[in-house]
Formats: structure tokens, sequence, C-alpha cells
């Protein structure tokens, strides 16, 4: 285990200065003098004999024997088999000398030689150390040693020199499997796949786009496939120097997936290798696996991942469907390939979410197709991360948490993982502290253009919290990321919002819409402004009728703001169609409840049920909701000013119950608001 970062403590310098100082004395880097010395050592040994090249691998300090005999046979000239089987050779010997030829006598003293030798020049590097440190290096001693370099890789996207552009998909799959079993070692912090995307034509330098991407390393390959034949050329950067520190060149006749998988794992063992991030074996394992034996299978899988990008993105029905065939077609080629299972189960949540939504069955077929990959290979991360969000979205917060703790035993950079729990523990759970921890975590994982919005949603964290300020610092952070001011506007909109700035927040809200007024959720939360102004009747029905307008054209269900557009048009004087959006909250509202989805856990389905019964008079039932909805355990901000100044809650206002009832709330939040205080001067970050 002793490599540059120990050997560095030792001496008492700097990682830099050591490296420094040993280039100037030797001409090498700090890892390949420590690399030579593992390799004079495993000379050693295979002169003995009494060990094979597996055990003197390991025992050398190498992760894998593969490894060290690539590094053994670029050192010496020629494979540590053949030095087995012909015996002793030196570095100079173009071929090692036949042992038959070699007296006894000879190899003894070349051995005591090659002792000697290296026992001096250890030695002479040890007095050198010391002369440094103790005559011309003295205010070193009292310096503390830089920082260790952090693991943190990036995995550009793979450039394909062939004349076929239709390959590059094969590419795609190659720099998403390295990706793939990186992201497995917990030593390493490896940046989202999705973060390097932006790169994919990029001329920016290597140490611009580290520097973006806040990674000390960067993977970039290249391939070419002529026929059968693959040839890929992958290697490992340092950013702070621009310097290949690994690298290597792979040809293949593609006759089974095995070799293209193997290319694969070497290629993850030996970064992780020269990164000194040892594996384990359970990491090993799962590095070495082999999803699927079959080409065809392989391919048609890679293709379905292509399709079902673009369904996500376009919602084309002829990219779902193409995806699904693709899928079915490499189930159909290897009825044991997991992966498959789970490409089909992803592509199901985003066709199905919404048109099964108040179905008993709802997402069945996403569990189902997770346990069928599973049964096949029960450490697949992404069949874990399926399963807890099947049973987050059925209301099973405990069981989604433990399956999201199982996909992240397996691969500790799955960002996604870390966001869903953040969710469950905001607005189910109602545990700010937890969210925010887990909302760190998966920043911390993400750049490109999934960071802004992981900003933004950490930005309403804090707004929710209390803490407006630290909400804008994220805002301002994700508008110089994208650029996207009017999401900067929304936002910031919100937080006036929330303090109770109405005027204002409406102004900046109105600025946002003016610039982006595509979104359909957003439109639907400026119509929630207005339930909060007695005289907007007009503006208010305008808005109203361009969200139901949205939400048709998205395909998605008006869950939590039929009650407002009732209400904007009661207001003008529409009561028969206003009373149509009361009696369709009322129906969402307790189908919710009933099937315990979303709304219901976070008990937003009660507070909306509340505000239509009270505005309808039904106090009753109004109370009833109202009673369940201040069980939770705390409120975030906006809900505290809302509850104050809703319109629709205008009836009961001034009683006593209601007053309790909002005095109840307030208090619960401004006990989570100290606790995140608390929490966040712990961090430093107050």
């Amino acid at each position: 285990d002793f490599g540059a970062n120990e050997l560095s403590r030792e001496s008492g310098m700097s990682l830099y200065r050591l490296n420094h100082r040993l280039n100037r004395i030797k001409g090498k880097t700090t890892n390949q003098f420590i690399r030579e010395l593992r390799l004079q050592k495993a000379l050693e040994m295979l002169q003995d004999g009494a060990l094979t090249i597996s055990e003197i691998a390991y025992r050398t300090g190498f992760s894998s024997p593969s490894y060290f005999i690539s590094c053994f046979h670029e050192y010496f000239g020629y494979p540590p088999g053949k030095l087995l089987k012909e015996g002793f050779g030196s570095r100079e010997e173009s071929k090692p000398v036949p042992e038959e030829l070699e007296p006894e006598q000879t190899k003894s003293t070349r051995r005591t030689f090659i002792f000697a030798t290296a026992a001096i020049l250890i030695l002479a590097f040890i007095i050198y150390l010391g002369i440094t440190l103790f005559a011309g290096d003295v205010s070193n001693r009292n310096r503390t040693p830089e920082t260790i370099p952090e693991k943190s890789v990036a995995i550009l996207p793979f450039r394909n020199l062939s004349d076929n552009t239709s390959d590059q998909y094969l590419y795609d799959g190659l720099m998403e499997e390295i990706f793939n079993n990186l992201s497995k070692v917990k030593e390493l912090r490896v940046i989202s796949r999705t973060s390097v995307e932006q790169y994919r034509n990029s001329t920016k330098t290597i140490p611009v786009i580290g520097k973006e991407l806040d990674v000390n390393y960067i993977v970039e390959g290249s391939g070419q496939k002529v026929g059968r034949s693959f040839r890929i050329r992958i290697q490992l950067i340092e950013v702070s120097t621009d310097r290949h520190i690994w690298g290597d060149s792979y040809q293949r006749v593609m006759k089974n997936t095995k070799r293209f998988f193997r290319i694969q794992s070497l290629v993850a063992q030996n970064i992780a290798s020269e990164l000194k991030s040892r594996l384990t074996p359970a990491e090993k394992q799962l590095i070495d696996k082999v999803p699927t034996l079959s080409n065809t299978a392989f391919e048609s899988y890679l293709k379905a991942n292509e399709y079902q990008k673009d369904y996500e993105n376009t919602r084309s029905m002829s990219s779902y469907q193409a995806a699904a065939n693709l899928y079915n077609a490499a189930i159909e080629k290897d009825s044991a390939f997991a992966r498959a299972y789970t490409g089909l189960a992803f592509l199901h949540w985003k066709r199905y979410y919404y048109e099964n939504y108040f179905k008993e069955g709802f997402l069945d077929s996403c569990l189902v197709l997770a346990g069928k990959a599973l049964s096949y290979d029960d450490k697949l991360d992404e069949a874990y991360f399926i399963k807890g969000q099947f049973y987050r979205a059925n209301g099973d917060s405990e069981e989604a948490l433990k399956n999201y703790d199982k996909a992240l035993e397996i691969n500790p950079n799955y960002y996604a993982a870390y966001e869903w729990k953040s969710y469950i523990f905001l607005w189910v759970l109602d545990d700010y502290v937890k969210g925010l921890e887990n909302n760190y975590k998966a920043l911390n994982l993400v750049r490109g253009q999934d960071r802004p919005k992981i900003l933004r949603y950490m930005g309403r964290i804090y707004i929710d919290a209390g803490f407006p300020e630290k909400a804008r610092n994220c805002y301002d952070e994700a508008l110089v990321l994208d650029g996207r001011i009017a999401s900067w506007w929304g936002n910031t909109s919100w937080i006036e919002f929330s303090l109770g700035n109405f005027e204002e927040a409406l102004k900046l809200k109105k600025q946002h819409e003016r610039i982006d007024s595509a979104s359909y959720l957003e439109s639907a939360n400026l119509l929630g402004y207005y339930c909060v102004f007695s005289d907007r009747n007009e503006e208010a029905y305008d808005q109203a009728r361009e969200v139901v307008d949205k939400y048709q054209k998205a395909g998605a269900l008006n869950l939590a703001r039929s009650h407002r557009v009732g209400y904007a048009f009661w207001n003008v004087g529409k009561k028969r169609e206003a009373e149509e959006y009361f009696r369709q909250q009322i129906r969402y509202g307790e189908e919710d409840i009933k099937l315990s989805r979303g709304q219901e856990r976070s008990k937003a389905a009660q507070y909306d049920l509340a505000c239509t019964f009270a505005f309808l008079g039904e106090k009753g039932k109004a109370y009833k909701y109202l009673d369940e909805f201040s069980k939770k355990n705390t409120f975030p901000l906006w809900w505290v000013t809302m509850i104050k100044h809703e319109q629709c809650f205008n009836n009961i206002r001034n009683e006593e119950r209601f007053s309790n009832i909002v005095k109840t709330i307030e208090s619960k939040h401004l006990a989570e608001h100290e606790r995140v205080r608390k929490w966040l001067e712990e961090q430093g970050m107050l």
C-alpha cells in the first residue's frame, strides 16, 4: 500500500516538492520511482521461483496481475512468464539468458550485485532527502504538507475515428461501461455521465475542462471499427499538469462481448491502480462482471438507450416504440441480460407515470422488471434504484430508502439516488438536515447541465427552511452556470412570496412569464400567487385558462391546482365551470389519499382539500383535512405564509380553531429552522 502520498509524508515534503526533487535527481516522477522499486523486488521474487506471477503481483503492490505483467514487460523488455520459463535476464539484455547456460555462481553473483546496487541507490536517496530536509530546507519542517489530490475523475465522451458515424453508440456504450465500472470504486469521486456530455465536440483544453468539472483526472478515449475489429486508445490525464500518466491501446476482434467487457475491466483496474485506489474483492467482482455474452443483445440494448434518451427529450412515440422493441429484442437474444430489463423499466416509468397514476397497478411493471433483473444480477445498482422509485411513488418511504441505499452500496457515485433520498427526507419525513446532506452529496457528483437544477433545488430547500440569503446564493450560482435568467426571475419571486412580499413577488413572476411562458408548472405557480389577492380577478382568470391548456397539452394531471383554477373561474362569474374544477380537485385529492400517492405523503392533498371545502362553505370537512395537515412534523416557510393569506380560507380565517392551527404550523417551521441553523453552523456554512 505504500505509495507517493506515504513517501511524501515520511519524507516530510509536499508531494509537489517530492516530485520536483525526484525529477531533478533521477528524471522520474514519484510514482515511476516507486513502481521501478516494486518491479526490482518482483524480479527478485521471480528469481526465487517460489511464487506464482499473481502472488508476486499482489505482494509487490500491483492491483492486478494483468497490470503487473504490462508494467514488467515495459520496464524489462520481456514478460515475467518468460523469465519463469527461461531464467534470469537483466534489463539491458534483449533476451533472458537460458538457465542451462548460466552457472549457479554467476547467478548468485548477479543477484548480489543487484541487491547491492538497489541498496546503494535507496541509501543515497534517503541521505539526499535528509540533507535537503535538515540543511537546505529547514523551513519546510514547520510547513503542513499540501493536501493530497482528491481521486476525482471525469470520463469524456469517446471520439469515433471511423467514417461510419452510425457506430457512435458503440463508443458511447464503451465510455458508459468504463464510467459504470469506475463508479463502483468507493475511493473515487466520478462525475456523472450527463455532466460530461457538454464536452462531446469541445475544443477546450484538458486543464480548462478539468477545472470546470472540478476533477483532478480526466479519462479520454477514441476508437475505430473496421469490420468486426475494434481499435481503442484510452488515456488518463492529470489535470494540473496536462500530463498523460497512463494510457493503453487495445485491438480486438469482437467475436463476443466478453472481449469488449474485458477491455473495460482492464481500463478501470489500471486507472484505479494508477490513482492508488486499491480495489476490494467485491469491487473487482463487480468490474469483472460480463452482463451478456451476446453481441446482438448488447448492440440492441445500446441502441435502445439512445432511443430512450430521445423519447425523454421529445416525447416522440416512434422513439418510445423503437426503444421498447430493441429492449425486448435484447431480452429475446439473452433472457438473462439484467440491464435490458432495467432499461425497459425506466422506459415504462417515463411512458406510463401519469397515464396510470390513479390505477391500482400503478408502475407495477417497473417493479416486476426490476425484480426480474435482480433475479439474474443481484448486484445491479440501477435495479435497486428503480425499486426505490417504485416504493417512493407508492408511499412506502422506508422501502424506498432501503433500496436507494442498496444502490449506493454498489455504486457510491449514483447521484440520482442521493437526490431522491433528499426528496423523501424533505417532503415526506420532514427532515431538512438529512435532505440538505443528501442534496450536497448529489451536488458533489454533478457538473454541467444537471448542476444548476440541483442548485435550484438546494435554493428551494434553503428558502423553505427560512434562509433566504443562502437561497439567493444558490440561484445566483445556477444563473452563472447556465444563464437562464427566466428561472432566476421565477426563483427570486418565490423568495419574495415566501417572505410575504406579494406585490414584489408578482412583479418578478410576471417578468419570468414574459421570458419563459412554456412551462405549465411555472404558469400554475403564478396562478397560486393570485390566490392571495382580492382585486386581480381578470388576470387570475386569464392565467387559469392558460394553465388548463398547458396541462392538457403536456398530458399531465393538474393534481394540486385544480381548485385554484376553480377559484379564478368563480370570481369572474363562471360558477358552473368553477364547480367542475372544485369537484376535480376533490376527486384527485381523495383518490391520492386513498392510494397514498405523492400529494398525500407531503400532505399537499389534505391542504388542497381543506382549501376547497373551506371556500365551498363545508367547514367540517375543511377542518378535518386541516387537522390532518397540521400533523406534519414541520412546514416550509411558503406554506406558513400561504395559509395566513390564502383567500380560499376567508370563510374561517377569524375563527379560533383556524388561528390555533396556523400557530401550530408556524411554531413547527421555526423549530426546524433552528435545527437547520445549528447544523449549518457545525458545517461552517453560516
